[in-house]
């Protein structure tokens, strides 16, 4: 980000109002932060963001890869785990100089799933690090997302995506399928160098050597190990082998979906949903459904979410179809319709994980992310962008110490920040599970009409929908993850040096 500047005021002849020149201003002569961080909250400096982007935008609207500083101390770093979590961190990492595997336990890259949502706060980090360019062809950029009443479709909360977001956190709110994102992010781990190594499970993790001990009697040691082996992870389990570390049931379901988009278009009373790109999403007692088109606009993507406190050990996939039009048997007409046009589904349970007092053991070695660190329901869309946002930090910390000896220090500030970032969206999730499920009555309506404003046109200071909800966009969306890492580095290198001062003149 630039430094802040004025020019002084001149007169026609080219001089200075009072006949001296005067220096520039800056944040260092203002006694600011030369960064531009603030100790408030505001987005008073976010025209200067904005200029400092249009200075890297080339070619078209295309933000150049930006170079970055490389670390002192080049680790040889292993990661287990290469879902997008794991592959985000390897590129974070190499990006840096580091020497990076990653370990995966399938014989071939791929990702389970379907549809995934790229919010502006992991959309620049893919930009920066040269993953976008890959993936671009094949995401969708939606134009709004239309919250919805149940029984009739009737749009009661909206949130305009384009051209709001890319102009104020420097990134379009993006959607698409997680095998075009993994593919993307797997092409450029490779290009940077790192190591992939397939059919390699991990059945034990040397918490003291850096070394993970594979199925397969091999022994594989690094100077750094990253747990990014997701929600059933042997390396959280390592840490914490109490069960109350482990991610629980919430007793929300999701049937995950897709639909042929032109089996809609097909039908009259269908095809106007997708006029526009937008995600639309039903509300209603217990239940949701979020949809938006992936795969260029070909397939159109369903997550039907209800409760469900049976043990997820019984669910059998055989009858999953006429189960999900059951669960919203008297729902909008139109979601039945393309309910009808499903032909395969599968039944998730969502689970949440407690905040874990450490994501890194005792000899720092060893250290969490992604789902293995806090695993979360999907209502904020933010489980994957906090595993790459994780990645994004690591990188940071450890590209900023000489030797092995300060590797405590990172991680401890590594850790402190990823925690409450997290832990805050964990919640964040749990809220909107609470705003989008009442049954009609007084906080259903009171609901709606706080989101009034919104889909009317009106000015508004706060919403119910959290999309919309100025504070909570700027804290989800605003946020920069390399940014905020840098940040808290340079305030704990700060206290740190305060507190060995202090030492020393106590002696």
């Amino acid at each position: 980000m630039p430094s802040i500047t004025a020019q002084p005021a001149i007169e026609s002849n080219g001089n200075a109002t009072n006949g001296l020149p005067h220096p520039r201003l800056d944040a260092r002569r203002l006694g600011l932060d030369p960064n531009l961080r603030t100790t408030y909250p505001t987005q008073s400096l976010h025209f200067l963001r904005t200029l400092e982007e249009q200075k890297l935008t080339q070619n078209g609207g295309t933000i150049a890869v930006q170079a970055i500083s490389q670390a002192k101390l080049k680790m040889e770093v292993v990661i287990v785990g290469a879902g997008l979590g794991g592959l985000a961190t390897a590129i974070a990492l190499a990006r840096r100089g580091h020497l990076v595997t990653i370990l995966e336990q399938a014989p071939a890259l791929g990702e389970v799933g379907a549809g995934i949502q790229i919010p502006p706060n992991t959309g620049r980090l893919l930009r920066r690090w040269g993953v976008f360019d890959k993936l671009e062809k094949f995401a969708v950029r939606p134009d709004h997302i239309n919250f919805r009443r149940w029984e009739n479709g009737a749009v009661i909360g909206l949130t305009r995506l384009v051209p709001d977001f890319e102009e104020n956190f420097g990134a379009p709110y993006y959607v698409a399928h997680r095998a075009h994102l993994h593919t993307a992010l797997s092409e450029r781990a490779l290009e940077l160098g790192v190591t992939v190594r397939l059919n390699s499970l991990v059945t034990k993790y040397s918490i003291d050597s850096g070394s993970v001990f594979l199925a397969d009697g091999t022994v594989v040691k690094g100077d750094l190990v990253v747990g990014a082996d997701g929600i059933k992870s042997l390396a959280r389990e390592t840490l914490h082998p109490e069960t109350t570390a482990e991610p629980t049931f919430t007793g929300f379901a999701a049937y995950r979906a897709t639909v042929d988009v032109e089996k809609m278009k097909a039908d009259p009373t269908l095809a106007a949903l997708l006029e526009t790109p937008s995600l639309n999403v039903w509300i209603g007692e217990e239940r949701h459904v979020m949809t938006y088109t992936i795969a260029a606009g070909k397939s159109f993507n369903m997550v039907l979410s209800h409760i469900d406190h049976s043990d997820p050990a019984s669910w059998s996939s055989e009858g999953v179809v006429e189960g999900i039009l059951q669960e919203f048997s008297g729902w909008d007409s139109q979601l039945l319709r393309i309910i009808s046009l499903i032909e395969t589904a599968m039944k998730w349970s969502l689970r949440s994980g407690s905040r874990l007092s450490s994501w890194v053991d005792p000899s720092s070695r060893l250290v969490l992310i992604g789902d293995a660190a806090h695993a979360m329901v999907p209502y904020m869309s933010q489980g994957a962008a906090m595993a790459m946002e994780d990645g994004a930090a690591l990188a940071y910390v450890l590209s900023q110490i000489s030797s092995l000896s300060e590797l405590p220090f990172a991680m401890r500030t590594f850790e402190q920040e990823r925690i409450k970032r997290s832990g805050a969206m964990q919640e964040a999730s749990m809220v909107n599970g609470l705003i989008w499920h009442f049954p009609d009555g007084p906080e259903q309506a009171a609901r709606d009409a706080a989101m009034r404003a919104e889909v009317e046109g009106r000015p508004f200071t706060r919403s119910a929908n959290q999309w919309s909800d100025p504070v909570t966009q700027a804290w989800a969306y605003g946020y920069d993850a390399e940014d905020a890492m840098q940040a808290e580095w340079e305030k704990a290198v700060a206290a740190h040096v305060v507190e060995s001062s202090s030492s020393q003149a106590a002696r």
